[in-house]
């Protein structure tokens, strides 16, 4: 697993039939982090998830980095896909281009995952996000180099800490696929990504956003810890839209309970 071929990180994956549904995952992430709710999603919806501009996989960085460079590649990937508007589901860093995505009447819907882009605005809350995704990035880029991923994820103990940042409950996450994540995290360009959110921030113009929105937070997200980081949305940008609080659950709900995420979409979009 430590030497995972490079076609394994693809550019999108669909399936599926119904009406269009675009999965987003979050910063550093794949398309995969969707594996176990895709057969669900599938059964109700024509899926498209793609894997993000400057991703393992996405298409590269091409110049400087924008606020719209991100959307404007998903647009892209729904344009060849036929997609004119769709069901747009989104975790952390996917589920603010979801909002991006509503604010330009390309989502009938939005499921947002623990969305970034919510913290206070006066505090250096994203400074300390960005710092801990280098860390991160840094120590995996370690492990891989040092040919440890197999070991790591040989040991219910090292399964928990490869996933002790985004899920409570790990046992059913395929090792393959943790691998896969890990691998994804140091083929992503997470520099330029970090350098211009931490000069630039997030911003949403909440007044162009007319499709429902949900949000789904768990309340043991390590990332970006409910509610604090949540404020933003609930206080003025999103006060309106419909919150689920997950108890007990982490920052990727799709991969921490799969089933009740997967309900929680197709019971909005439906």
């Amino acid at each position: 697993m430590d030497d995972l071929p490079a076609q394994s990180f693809t550019a999108s994956h669909r399936a599926g039939a119904g009406s269009p549904m675009v999965c987003l995952h979050g910063f550093t992430d794949t398309w995969r982090t969707w594996d176990l709710v895709l057969p669900l999603l599938e059964a109700e919806h024509d899926v498209l998830a793609p894997t993000l501009l400057a991703h393992a996989g996405g298409p590269p960085l091409r110049g400087e980095m924008t606020d719209e460079a991100i959307a404007d590649a998903v647009e892209a990937a729904m344009d060849e896909a036929g997609f004119e508007t769709a069901h747009v589901v989104g975790n952390s860093l996917g589920g603010y281009i979801a909002l991006q995505l509503a604010e330009r009447g390309r989502a009938r819907s939005v499921v947002a995952l623990a969305p970034a882009g919510g913290w206070p605005v006066h505090d250096d809350s994203l400074q300390g996000v960005l710092a801990g995704f280098v860390q991160i990035y840094e120590q995996l880029q370690a492990v891989v180099a040092g040919g440890q991923v197999d070991a790591l994820l040989a040991t219910p103990e090292g399964r928990r800490m490869a996933t002790a940042l985004i899920a409570v409950n790990y046992e059913h996450i395929p090792a393959e696929l943790l691998a896969h994540q890990i691998l994804g995290v140091t083929r992503c360009e997470v520099m330029p990504l970090i350098a211009y959110a931490g000069r630039e921030g997030f911003h949403l113009e909440p007044e162009r956003i007319s499709c429902p929105v949900r949000i789904l937070w768990g309340t043991a997200d390590a990332i970006l810890p409910w509610p604090r980081f949540a404020s933003r949305f609930r206080e003025e940008w999103l006060p309106n839209a419909d919150y689920v609080e997950l108890d007990g659950v982490g920052h990727c709900p799709q991969l921490d309970v799969p089933a009740e995420a997967a309900e929680l979409i197709l019971g909005f979009s439906r």
